[in-house]
């Protein structure tokens, strides 16, 4: 039975399902960044995961980033897949600006900046705007 390891429901908000994948939206409000998690238990690689789930999660990682870059006009959009502090597969889906704080440096190891309640708020109605609304999506998407 899957089960989403702790740290990233500590460090993150549901946003929604996809059909193999939990979207979640990292506590840090400097940075537009959500994880993508299949729903697989004990799945640590991406080349662990069967031939189908592969194409579906990479196929819902490209979408996810392709509205992520839309919505919030991106310069760059860093995809990554580190797990060495959560083993547990996840894709980083993090929206980069020439002028943001970090760049071109990767955000890895600045202090996080929780959302307030307010703007967490404002940030959960943008993304499910741009995840639901406002474009098309090719599969099922559930809030």
């Amino acid at each position: 039975m899957f089960q989403l390891h702790h740290k990233l429901a500590a460090d993150s908000f549901l946003v929604g399902d996809f059909p193999l994948s939990t979207c979640r939206l990292i506590n840090d409000c400097q940075f537009p960044w959500l994880i993508l998690v299949p729903r697989v238990s004990g799945i640590k690689e991406l080349y662990e995961l069967s031939e189908a789930d592969q194409t579906q999660f990479l196929r819902e990682s490209s979408w996810l980033s392709s509205q992520l870059a839309k919505t919030f006009q991106a310069d760059k959009m860093n995809v990554a897949a580190l797990g060495n502090q959560v083993p547990q597969l996840h894709f980083h889906h993090i929206v980069r600006y020439q002028n943001d704080m970090q760049w071109p440096n990767p955000v890895w190891g600045v202090p996080a900046v929780p959302y307030t309640r307010e703007v967490l708020a404002q940030m959960q109605q943008t993304l499910m705007m741009a995840l639901r609304g406002h474009h098309q999506m090719p599969f099922d998407w559930q809030m």
